[in-house]
């Protein structure tokens, strides 16, 4: 329901495990999804996908930079990972051991600067221990629930509502006021280097702004060095 009301496409690679999870579930609830394969678009990898690949291309897309013809060799894999975080704003990592597929596409969104999230899970869970690293370096948002995504996007708030409604700075200072109205430009957040340049502000000046704002609720900081509007 959500991603029908959204406009939603779900991105994945068609492997094994949660990829082939989240394509199916979008096919089942009429979803576009979209499947990036690090061979050709003659070579669905595992084969075993050929049936559900195919569906996909209904309402949605297989992509692959490479020609007819290509073996998924294993070297390819991490490059289409690549494609996977550059067509997603955001990216979700349910399981993820500490070394491999998952926790390389986060690090390359992250590098992109996308909003990545990741599961938290049991300690002493081998396919956790990439989201909790991921969490516990600050590179990921920890989803629990649905909420934690749609707050951090700002998809719960009412697109129309939104533009009628513009928030009162005017109890703020003259430097605060600037900081804040960056980023309403920037609902998604945006990285204090940038905020800087924007704002024309020391990083040190800039750091004490950010703080007081925190204080008063009014900002709120994200995995990155990131931050957003409250």
């Amino acid at each position: 329901a959500l991603a029908s009301q959204k406009s939603i496409a779900t991105v994945s690679g068609l492997a094994y495990g949660i990829d082939i999870a989240a394509h199916r579930a979008s096919l089942k609830n009429n979803i576009p999804s979209i499947g990036v394969l690090a061979g050709g678009l003659d070579k669905i990898y595992p084969a075993v996908h050929s049936n559900t690949a195919q569906e996909m291309t209904v309402e949605g897309a297989l992509l692959s930079e490479n020609p007819l013809g290509t073996k998924p060799d294993a070297h390819l894999f991490p490059a289409r990972n690549r494609i996977i975080a550059g067509l997603s704003d955001a990216l979700i990592v349910v399981e993820a051991a500490e070394k491999g597929g998952a926790l390389i596409t986060a690090n390359i969104a992250y590098s992109y600067d996308k909003d990545v999230f990741a599961v938290p899970g049991n300690i002493n869970n081998t396919y956790s221990a990439g989201c909790n690293k991921l969490i516990t370096t600050q590179r990921a948002i920890p989803y629990t629930r649905i909420e934690d995504l749609l707050s951090n996007m700002n998809w719960d708030m009412d697109e129309a509502e939104s533009k009628r409604k513009s928030p009162d700075f005017s109890q703020f200072s003259a430097e605060e006021r600037k900081v804040l109205s960056i980023l309403q430009e920037s609902p998604a957040g945006i990285m204090i280097d940038q905020l800087a340049w924007k704002s024309q502000v020391t990083i040190n000046q800039l750091a004490s702004v950010l703080l007081n704002l925190e204080f008063k609720g009014a900002v709120k900081s994200l995995p990155g060095k990131k931050y957003s509007l409250a």
